[in-house]
């Protein structure tokens, strides 16, 4: 058998071939490392991109998620009984809100004539409805004016409350107070059960609705108990700071409820 010469044609012809073959192969290792370097970036970028708008999402929704619903659950004091509608203290109140807490929602789920009983029976469907974050509790006025039993008010008074509280919604309870038609015990006894209720919950309250206004003839329509228009923003004013607490505090979430204790 004959080796081939290196400076045979065929030597000459067999190093041209393997160093083309070196070249090549160096070639394609190259561009595969170039390649594989280009596509880790382009997926850097991408997950980049996709952690960007997500984190832009991640803030963004709480901020929606956090604009505050109030709801006023009342009797014909936050009704506007006898007026228009834009002229009750609720309708201030939300308009004052809004320049105040751009976005806040207020719904009034008020009913002319309620009494704590009756509130009972509808609270839970109201709640599941409108879903609020912070509830005005303005109840009792009639069950006073009726001289309902006063273990009976309290004690539909603090089922509302609890049925608000299992909602998580905080709360500001609006309290009323009634002249002496039923002897004066009854009367300060119905005067002292909202800053009672409000201790023993740990709530946000507002003493006397009718504060600075109950004692102005004036200010009231013919029938002795409902406030005239111009009483109307003295209510927002007595309100308005309670409100403005209810607002500022945190969620009653992760509270417990001093009930179940």
């Amino acid at each position: 058998m004959c080796a081939i010469s290196k400076n045979a044609p065929g030597g000459s012809i067999y190093k041209r071939q393997s160093r083309l073959q070196i070249w090549v192969s160096g070639m394609n290792s190259s561009f595969l490392f170039r390649g594989k370097v280009f596509a880790a970036g382009l997926i850097g970028i991408l997950l980049g991109v996709l952690l960007s708008v997500f984190l832009c999402a991640f803030i963004a929704a709480p901020a929606f998620a956090s604009a505050p619903k109030l709801m006023v659950y009342g009797d014909s004091l936050a009704t506007a009984y006898g007026l228009n509608q834009q002229q009750g203290w609720v309708a201030m109140l939300a308009a004052r809100l809004r320049r105040s807490h751009p976005g806040i929602e207020v719904i009034n789920a008020s009913v002319t004539g309620e009494t704590t009983r009756g509130a009972t029976a509808r609270i839970a469907t109201d709640l599941a409805r409108h879903k609020p974050t912070v509830v005005l509790l303005e109840l009792g006025g009639n069950d006073g004016l009726r001289g309902l039993p006063m273990q009976d008010t309290r004690a539909n008074l603090e089922t509302l409350i609890r049925a608000i509280r299992k909602a998580h919604a905080d709360i500001v309870l609006i309290g009323i107070q009634i002249p002496p038609n039923y002897g004066p015990d009854y009367a300060r006894e119905f005067r002292e059960m909202y800053p009672d209720l409000a201790k023993r919950h740990k709530l946000v309250l507002v003493p006397f609705i009718l504060d600075g206004i109950a004692e102005q003839r004036a200010l009231f329509q013919g029938d002795g108990i409902h406030p005239t228009a111009e009483a109307q923003p003295r209510i927002l004013d007595n309100v308005w700071p309670a409100v403005e607490r209810a607002l500022k505090k945190p969620s009653v979430a992760a509270k417990k409820d001093v009930t179940n204790r």
